[in-house]
């Protein structure tokens, strides 16, 4: 089942006709207008049943808590699933609904099977629209519910059941290496979002039970939104956010491919039975999708780019002086079918692009040192994504006691450079293939974590796979492999920047992006149509020149023009007259400044490119007229 819910002033509807053959019987057709009511678009699915009803009614009750509503409106929707259940099966399950309803609530239903006209005002307020996917007995925020037949216990891998029953010690290490329990921590001013990723780790409480500001910001933006059409968690994303993740990428890559990696690509599917795989699967913290193939074969969407990779490196011919020997690829995408209740916007999803980089190291020496230098990659690519490894994340580090004895000053080194305390969390004995990880977290509006960049120091994978190298002195060895994305996901970066912006907005300050991110950097509005044919060359001029402009040539007021420049969060806003092209200097708009700058084009480009020197480019990939773009609808 899906529901959407929209807390609204008021809803009118009129039945115009019947849609289907099973339409109920309706005495009148005449318009309906309900005033302060919470509208719910019902979708019945395929394979729904009574048992979701009860999902459905805990929902509804749960919503209208938080809107301080006691009044809805049942509306039967068939237009938020292609999954249609039975007409007699969806009427059943929707006059179900409204029997409940009824014994606590003012409810009103609208005619089944009609094709209505209706008229919604929603309420302005951020709770105002509110999304949920229902399976039996079971809710989920944002989209998607995991069915049977793909969740079953078969398909844990052993290592997750073990996370999730995982008996760990918890401290704060601080920069100077003195570690200290977290229970008798006391966290200074300034470590609240510290306290915060403590707790979170420690609690496991990863469902999310509101949606986070930065669904709302893709959306307004035309950033990203939910695919029904899909699996839960796999996102569309649009022109805008499309751009912005194709920058994100050819960053990332271009600070691996200069630090010494290789670019390769790998298949997506793999054979759930080959012997690598299957003890692999068995030793990585993640659910996985299956797949029958031909001949009955079992296959498994990767979860991650290890296999892949590991697989090519047995294929090698390797030698010590090889070492450490750098395998990259950016995966698009990765698939792991997370929790329906942990599905929310940007920030976890079940199909992912992740930068995954393996290093393969000749002993447990050139490992650390592989470690740290990518240690400092990792803090440089998260900072010029617009992240700050100081202000805007905090750190965790999980090992082995045994590591940790055997190689405490490396890991104070690693704090020490990261150069604020983070949290600790150590295990008696060892789960994973890894035995140490570290990741930096982004804390969001909602006090909930999510992990960016990571890096894991492999002691199991190089015998597992087979890859072998030539020691000097002619043995043969299994190296140490590295596990690194220097960014994390790049959906992940994406919701970061948005919450962050959102953070911004709630200080009092004007919501931003990196300008290298931002899809228009320019906006060129002419006053009339006499000023186009100036505005029209100073557009060829500014895309020549590596700037992504546009020009708003609708037939709308300057101020519309220049309140919806500002609302797109486009940095820079010049406006056209006869003025600016008798002196060919311009009164700039500047957003992040928020002041007019009169300045020459020229000047202008040398400070955007200032602004962006080192960061890859690419061109506007929307039409750089205004009047020729389609409106999506959000």
């Amino acid at each position: 089942m899906r529901l959407l819910q929209l807390h609204a002033d008021f809803v009118e509807y009129e039945p115009v006709d019947k849609e289907i053959s099973e339409a109920e019987v309706i005495i009148s057709k005449s318009k309906q207008r309900i005033e302060e009511v919470v509208l719910n678009l019902i979708t019945v699915e395929l394979g729904d049943d009574e048992e979701v009803v009860s999902a459905a009614l805990e929902e509804i009750h749960s919503y209208l808590a938080k809107v301080k509503s006691k009044k809805i409106l049942i509306y039967p929707y068939s237009h938020l699933s292609s999954n249609l259940a039975p007409p007699n099966i969806a009427f059943s399950i929707l006059k179900s609904i409204e029997s409940s309803a009824r014994k606590s609530l003012e409810v009103y239903r609208a005619p089944f099977g009609w094709t209505k006209s209706f008229n919604v005002k929603v309420k302005g307020h951020p709770l105002a629209e509110n999304f949920r996917v229902l399976s039996k007995s079971e809710s989920a925020i944002g989209q998607g519910h995991v069915s049977k037949a793909h969740g079953s216990e078969d398909d844990i891998s052993h290592a997750l059941k073990a996370e999730e029953k995982l008996a760990s010690s918890w401290f704060i290490m601080k920069p100077d290496g003195n570690m200290i329990p977290v229970n008798q921590y006391k966290f200074d001013e300034g470590e609240d979002n510290l306290k915060i990723l403590a707790n979170y780790e420690i609690l496991k409480k990863r469902t999310v039970e509101e949606v986070p500001p930065h669904v709302r910001l893709m959306k307004k933006m035309s950033i990203a939104d939910y695919e029904p059409a899909s699996d839960a968690g796999n996102m569309r994303f649009y022109p805008k956010g499309r751009l912005m993740k194709s920058l994100i990428e050819r960053y990332v890559t271009d600070r691996v491919i200069a630090s010494g990696g290789m670019e390769i690509e790998t298949p997506i599917m793999y054979d759930s039975k080959h012997p690598s795989m299957e003890s692999y699967f068995n030793r990585f913290p993640a659910r996985q999708y299956s797949i029958l193939s031909d001949n009955n074969r079992q296959f498994f969407l990767r979860f991650a780019a290890c296999f892949g990779q590991f697989l090519m490196a047995r294929d090698f011919q390797l030698s010590y002086k090889h070492l450490p020997i750098r395998l990259y690829e950016l995966s698009r995408y990765s698939f792991r079918r997370e929790k329906s209740g942990e599905l929310v916007g940007l920030r976890r999803l079940r199909a992912f692009s992740m930068p995954d980089c393996h290093a393969f190291c000749r002993d447990m020496n050139q490992a650390k040192e592989e470690f740290l230098r990518r240690f400092r990659l990792s803090m440089d690519v998260i900072d010029g994504l617009g992240l700050s490894t100081r202000g805007d994340l905090e750190m965790a580090i999980r090992f082995t006691e045994e590591f940790y004895q055997d190689n405490e000053d490396f890991i104070t080194e690693i704090v020490s450079k990261f150069g604020k305390s983070v949290l600790i969390e150590t295990w008696r004995e060892r789960f994973f293939y890894f035995t140490l990880k570290w990741e930096f977290n982004f804390v969001d509006n909602l006090g909930k974590a999510s992990a960016l960049s990571t890096d894991q120091i492999d002691v199991e994978n190089g015998e597992r796979y087979g890859i072998e190298f030539v020691e000097e002195d002619g043995s043969i060895k299994y190296p140490i492999i590295l596990h690194n994305s220097p960014s994390g996901a790049v959906e992940r970066v994406i919701y970061a920047l948005l919450e962050k912006a959102a953070k911004f907005a709630r200080m009092g300050n004007k919501p931003t992006l990196p300008l290298w991110l931002i899809h228009t950097q320019v906006r060129i509005i002419p006053v009339s149509k006499l000023h186009m044919n100036f505005c029209e060359k100073m557009l060829e001029y500014l895309c020549s020149m590596r700037i992504r402009t546009d020009l708003d040539d609708r037939e709308e007021s300057v101020s519309k023009r220049i309140r919806e420049s500002e609302t797109e969060w486009i940095r820079y806003t010049l406006v056209v007259g006869d003025k600016e092209i008798e002196e060919e200097r311009f009164m700039i708009r500047d957003r992040v400044l928020g002041k007019q700058r009169t300045m020459a084009l020229k000047d202008l480009v040398i400070e955007i490119h200032s602004e962006t020197v080192d960061k890859p480019y690419q061109q506007l990939n929307l039409p750089s007229h205004l009047s020729k773009r389609p409106q999506i609808m959000v």
